[in-house]
């Protein structure tokens, strides 16, 4: 390995690295990343061109790189993006595809132009698929129409991530014969419509540990023998010389899932970035839209089309008209002073126009109680009693 130039980090996990990429490489003609912006896939994305450059792995005829842009990324994080991406292109042999959902289905679009409130781990967690899973299907389905035969989806895939996915891992350890040590390697990616028996995944570096991971990111990658790669700035949103698992960015700027925006809470501490602090308003904000005040309810009876009564009858909905005009205002106000782009002019003016047109989801007109009224209660038999009551904020 002394020819890699990689002999210098954690040689176990390089070799195991190299191990899983050559064990599947040569069964596919086509290759791809799957790349978020964070650390494991970019880890993974660095680590692997590097490879290809030393000639540790032969280079494809064309590699595809897909980014997810969520368009709520946090600043650091996007930069360093932005950067790797200039980078790549360099290389003729490397196509890189910046994939976004439909300007209607993009995040603040969805809530503020179509009234969706913001997704909660409850009732509504509807986000991460619209925004990341669906585009990023759609993209890997048009690319694979034009690529005869096989493709290997890599990820950055890790265990110890996140106990769900190690239960996932597990249970695939011997699926479509993978081998412990070889990395994770499915033969159609998950979730994915239209691909299936076209696209196998494979994640190389499941077996890396978190401090291996930074070392690369931190020490290596942005040195000259390793390519140069801009991956400080990421480190910084993970806590910089502090960085570590927990530090964990959520993937969305105050992302209304997570208890607290532990990155975003670290970047601002630091002097390079102390200007976003205004975004720390955002997750407060979130909470607001979600308030009764700020909703919709249903009234009265409520039936399906089969006749029978819906479930959850007067159940809380989309954000008022009025809820949705200010919580604009006070976003495009908090972007103006942490000098980013949360929302960008073409959103801003469809947000606006489906605001005019007084878009709401379906089954919903907007002529519905606001959610803080008084309102006949409901029973599941379908019998109508005069008991009022009044959700309150905070009980």
């Amino acid at each position: 390995m002394s020819n890699l130039g990689v002999h210098q980090v954690h040689s176990e996990g390089v070799e195991l690295t190299l191990q899983s990429l050559r064990a599947y490489w040569s069964e596919h003609q086509h290759f791809a990343v799957a790349w978020s912006g964070g650390k494991d896939s970019t880890a993974l994305l660095t680590l692997l061109v590097h490879l290809i450059d030393t000639g540790a792995i032969p280079q494809p005829e064309c590699l595809w790189v897909f980014y997810a842009d969520t368009r709520q990324e946090l600043p650091p994080i996007q930069a360093a993006a932005e950067q790797i991406m200039a980078r790549l292109r360099r290389r003729n042999w490397i196509r890189v595809v910046v994939v976004r959902a439909p300007i209607d289905k993009r995040f603040m679009v969805y809530i503020l132009g179509r009234g969706v409130p913001p997704p909660n781990n409850n009732t509504l967690r509807w986000c991460t698929r619209q925004i990341k899973v669906d585009p990023m299907a759609a993209a890997l389905e048009q690319a694979l129409d034009r690529m005869p035969g096989k493709a290997l989806m890599l990820t950055g895939v890790r265990q110890g991530e996140s106990a769900i996915r190690d239960g996932r891992i597990a249970m695939s350890c011997s699926k479509d014969g993978a081998e412990c040590g070889q990395g994770w390697y499915q033969q159609v990616l998950p979730d994915a419509k239209g691909i299936k028996g076209r696209l196998a995944t494979l994640a190389p570096m499941l077996h890396w540990r978190v401090c291996w991971i930074w070392d690369w990111l931190k020490i290596f990658a942005p040195m000259a023998e390793f390519g140069e790669w801009p991956t400080q700035i990421l480190a910084d949103a993970y806590g910089g010389d502090d960085a570590t698992e927990i530090n964990a960015r959520t993937g969305c700027i105050g992302c209304p899932l997570a208890q607290r925006d532990t990155a975003l809470e670290t970047i601002v501490t630091m002097p390079a970035w102390s200007h976003l602090s205004p975004l720390l308003e955002l997750k407060p904000l979130y909470r607001w839209m979600r308030e009764p005040h700020q909703r919709h309810r249903k009234s009265g009876v409520e039936r399906l089309k089969s006749g029978a009564i819906a479930k959850n009858p007067q159940r809380m909905g989309p954000l008022t008209i009025e809820a949705r005009r200010e919580a604009l205002d006070r976003i495009l106000d908090i972007q103006n002073r942490a000098r980013v782009d949360l929302i960008n002019a073409e959103e801003e003016a469809r947000i606006r126009e489906l605001i005019a047109a007084r878009t709401f989801p379906d089954k919903w007109t907007g002529g519905e109680p606001r959610a803080d009224r008084w309102l006949d209660a409901v029973y599941g038999d379908g019998s109508e009693q005069p008991i009022l009551f009044r959700e309150l904020v905070g009980q």
